[in-house]
């Protein structure tokens, strides 16, 4: 027992010596850290901070500089309010006026922290912070953290609680270039510290863990007033104020003042840009870090959209009462942002000028999605003369309290029948002319023909994001039903340019350390997420002049530019909230939106052509004088289709001993919407929405067609519906050359051709090359006979003849041929 006993008190001694041993270490390190700390005379004159500096893209251009120097001024203990101490005290420090200049607890469990995940927060005391705001550099290691801990030591031994309070107060950052609580109720409330109400003192305070993220001229207002209302809870709870007070305080409306812009060059855009900042590298690297940022800003261009969304804005405002724009500028071919205009004037507090409408606006599109829908249904297999008929349609189906046939007086929120902007029908029209001509009701039907989770899906490709709940939006999803961000949209109108490749939007081009090193630089981010074909007939469209001229009328003047090839959709959302104006060249996208911040709806019919169109042309006429070279979109090949309705041809003529049988049928009748190209369906009428579809087309036919009582009669001999092409024959009886034949330079092509329904059309192919076409609109047998005497004749050839009729049949043959 005795022998155990001693051995248990070895090996305490031991332990009290290796104990002791730590503990002369770890103060023997301190001591070595004190000796090279700055003395206490140097408090309120020293700081280790390098600014950080944000250029536009020359790296000429000083947009911004983050705490270049110190703005403060400082106040006695005695003038700072009691208000202003109890909310610091509360939400820094509760137990300031017990501990010592440190929180052992809260050290070691920051220790712990940096150890297991490389992260420290939560331990300093205002001692502490004080120690460090004022002599130290950012970096977050344990030696930092125990020079922090030595100087505020010294700190409390040489002052009071109230002296370090005093120092902590008039010493710490509020915001860039904004020290001291002085300078603070200055600058964000234009006020003396000593007039600060409760509320505004809690603001303040709330203020001191991230100045640039609880910004009031920032992005995250919202979460400034929860933090705010966060103080007040802690000072209640500490007993610095009652429950009434509490109350009236987190009931106070805050009014903040306007910031200024002396040193503030495109503020959204700088904003923006430290915001990332910040979620990178911290605000106190940012703060203090002396980075040097190289944006993507290109100054001059941003300087003409500056403009041109001010003028613009005030003439919306005189004239429609649309106070803001905002404005969006991308090079297409790399994804950086070129320009960025956020709202009208930063400096506008009142009507929430700080708010960037681009980057945080969640705003209706209006029109402005359609031509992803159309894109998407291209994709499908319809054509650009795809014909879809522009009449009063209800698109509630199977619902009966929304008749077929439209009463535009029934505004049940569970019917939904469209009207067009110029309250006009217009029938049959191609599916160019209705995205071109931005048509509302040929659009509803072509989202639902080309599957709304399928537009979703390619709105989401190109980049739209925030269209998350397709329950909410169904077939108003091309009207405005949902919320899109402008820079977003501009990201994926870039797509289009750049005929199916997305580039990853950036506003950064290279950052820099204090000592010159690379922390990030830009690359080039890019994948193809559409076949170009699409994008470039989507193109094709948007950059005819001729086609959008009934849509633009006298304004068409502002969609034209001398030299370049522009393409352009507008978009405007219910009631007027939301103008929308987005063009590109192959190599520059610009976004226009006008409304107002606050959501209320412009006045006197304000539509993108008015409000919009204006200051997106007056930007683009100054941006595009920088581009010298002429820039046209690629051509796309053909698209071809069998059947009549896919052709443009809104009416079958079916001809029977001399006479015509016209039929005329809306898109439903005549294809299968998942299938477009493949068989006629054998009941259309299973589709949901045939049966509306089909009546409100007769019913417009009604009225608007005097001889409508000679369309759809039924030809003798067909008892079925004749475009079903169920009782439809059509063959090639006879095709020479045959398979295997010699031929010579000349080769004399001869074809039998039977069809009990008009022949509309045959093709004949050498060597897969097109070399005649004819549409010969007869019934029965045809012979069919061209000579070919203008080709090169190979080794081996292929002969291919192709032949359909009006009802949408086909019919082809080939033949391999021989060279003498």
């Amino acid at each position: 027992m005795k022998l155990k006993k001693k051995k248990i008190a070895k090996i305490i001694a031991l332990t009290a010596l290796i104990v002791l041993g730590l503990a002369t270490a770890g103060l023997m390190y301190l001591s070595s850290l004190i000796k090279n700390l700055p003395s206490m005379a140097e408090v309120n004159d020293h700081l280790l901070a390098q600014s950080t500096k944000i250029y536009d893209r020359t790296g000429e251009v000083l947009l911004y500089e983050i705490h270049a120097a110190e703005n403060r001024t400082v106040i006695s203990f005695e003038e700072i309010p009691d208000y202003v101490k109890e909310a610091t005290i509360a939400i820094e420090d509760h137990d300031f006026y017990n501990h010592p200049a440190f929180d052992l607890k809260a050290i070691i469990r920051t220790i712990f922290n940096n150890l297991i995940h490389g992260q420290s927060k939560g331990a300093s005391t205002i001692s502490q912070q004080l120690a460090k705001n004022a002599f130290l550099s950012p970096e977050k290691t344990i030696k930092r953290k125990l020079k922090e801990l030595a100087l505020a030591i010294q700190l409390e031994r040489r002052y009071t609680k109230d002296e370090i309070l005093a120092f902590y107060l008039n010493q710490i950052p509020y915001g860039s270039n904004i020290y001291g609580i002085e300078t603070a109720a200055q600058t964000y409330f234009a006020k003396p510290a000593k007039e600060l109400d409760l509320a505004e003192a809690a603001t303040l305070a709330a203020l001191i863990q991230a100045p640039s993220y609880y910004s009031p001229w920032g992005y995250h207002v919202e979460e400034l007033k929860k933090r705010q209302e966060f103080v007040l809870d802690k000072m209640f709870e500490l007993g610095f104020i009652d429950a009434q007070q509490k109350d009236q305080a987190k009931n106070t409306e805050l009014v903040f003042a306007s910031p200024s812009l002396d040193a503030f060059k495109a503020p959204h855009f700088v904003m923006e840009v430290k915001e990332y900042l910040d979620s990178r590298y911290g605000e106190e690297m940012v703060q203090k870090g002396g980075l040097k940022v190289i944006t993507t800003l290109d100054y001059g261009m941003q300087k003409v959209a500056e403009t041109a969304v001010a003028e613009g804005a005030q003439r919306n405002e005189n004239l429609y009462q649309g106070k803001n724009a905002a404005l969006v500028a991308q090079d297409a071919k790399t994804g950086q942002i070129l320009a960025l205009v956020g709202s009208r004037n930063y400096s506008d507090i009142e009507n929430e000028g700080n708010f960037n409408v681009a980057t945080q606006g969640l705003r209706q599109p209006g029109s402005a999605l359609k031509p992803f829908v159309y894109l998407t249904a291209l994709k499908k297999g319809y054509t650009p003369d795809t014909i879809l008929f522009d009449v009063p349609t209800e698109f509630a189906a199977n619902n009966p309290i929304c008749p077929a046939i439209v009463d535009f007086t029934n505004e049940d929120p569970a019917c939904f029948h469209p009207k067009n902007f110029d309250k006009r029908f217009r029938g049959a029209v191609d599916l160019k002319n209705a995205l071109a001509q931005s048509i509302n009701v040929p659009a509803v039907k072509m989202l639902y023909l080309a599957g709304p989770d399928n537009v979703l899906k390619t709105l989401h490709d190109f980049g739209i994001t925030t269209l998350t709940d397709p329950q909410r939006y169904g077939l108003s999803l091309v009207l405005g039903g949902g919320e899109g961000k402008p820079i977003d949209l501009v990201g994926a109108y870039s797509v289009l340019a750049q005929e199916g490749v997305r580039h990853s939007q950036v506003m950064i081009l290279k950052v820099e350390d204090s000592n010159g090193g690379t922390l990030e630089e830009y690359r080039n981010q890019e994948h193809k997420v559409i076949d170009p074909l699409y994008p470039r007939l989507i193109n094709n469209i948007l950059s005819d002049k001729d086609l959008r001229q009934s849509l633009f009328s006298s304004s068409l003047n502002l969609t034209v530019f001398p030299d370049q090839e522009v393409a352009l959709k507008t978009g405007t959302s219910n009631d007027f909230h939301d103008a929308w104006a987005l063009g590109y060249t192959p190599s520059l996208v610009v976004g226009v939106w006008a409304g107002n911040n606050d959501n209320a709806p412009m006045q006197q019919q304000a539509g993108s052509i008015l409000a919009a169109v204006p200051i997106w042309h007056a930007f683009l006429a100054e941006a595009l004088k920088n581009i010298t070279a002429t820039e046209t979109f690629t051509r796309p090949d053909s698209v071809s289709a069998e059947k009549p309705i896919l052709r443009g041809e809104a009416v079958i003529n079916y001809q029977i001993n001399g006479i015509e049988y016209p039929q005329i049928h809306d898109i439903l009748y005549y294809i299968n919407k998942d299938n477009p190209q493949g068989p006629v369906p054998q009941n259309p009428q299973d589709d949901p929405q045939f049966q509306n579809w089909e009546e409100a087309l007769m019913e417009w036919l009604k009225q608007n067609l005097p001889d409508f009582s000679r369309y759809n009669q039924m030809p003798p001999g067909l008892t079925q519906n004749p475009d079903t092409g169920q009782n439809s024959k059509l063959e090639i009886t006879a095709f020479s050359p045959n398979n295997g034949d010699f031929v010579t330079n000349v080769i004399n092509v001869k074809a039998t051709i039977n069809s009990d329904v008009n022949l509309h059309k045959i093709e004949l192919y050498f060597n897969n090359q097109l070399i005649d076409r004819k549409s010969p609109g007869s019934i029965g047998i045809y012979e069919y006979q061209y000579q070919i005497s203008n080709q090169k004749i190979e080794l081996q050839n292929s002969l291919k003849i192709k032949i359909s009729d009006v009802s949408g049949s086909s019919a082809e043959k080939e033949a391999i041929v021989f060279s003498q």
